[in-house]
């Protein structure tokens, strides 16, 4: 059974978004992310110690608006573009 890892998108007062991460096992495994490829660096820390059996519940709090939701969204499509690239090009 996959342990699951709690993502919580939030703004700061300044409007910034960021990404509040939990391992929901661990009581004390808060970690802050301010970008997606920080975020995936800690998501790989983190899964390794399930041997990457893990599930990620995502939430945004009600004051994060559209716009950061999408600056999210964005960044994760170009984590995922590179990711793609890197991927494709050590296969043979």
């Amino acid at each position: 059974m996959a342990v699951i890892f709690e993502s919580i998108i939030r703004s700061n007062p300044v409007g910034r978004w960021y990404i509040e991460l939990r391992d929901t096992t661990e009581e004390d495994s808060m970690q802050i992310c301010l970008d997606i490829d920080e975020y995936a660096q800690k998501i790989e820390d983190m899964g390794a110690e399930y041997g990457g059996d893990i599930e990620v519940k995502w939430s945004a709090d009600e004051n994060v608006t559209q716009q950061q939701l999408n600056e999210v969204r964005m960044q994760i499509a170009k984590y995922d573009e590179r990711q793609q690239k890197q991927n494709g090009e050590m296969e043979f």
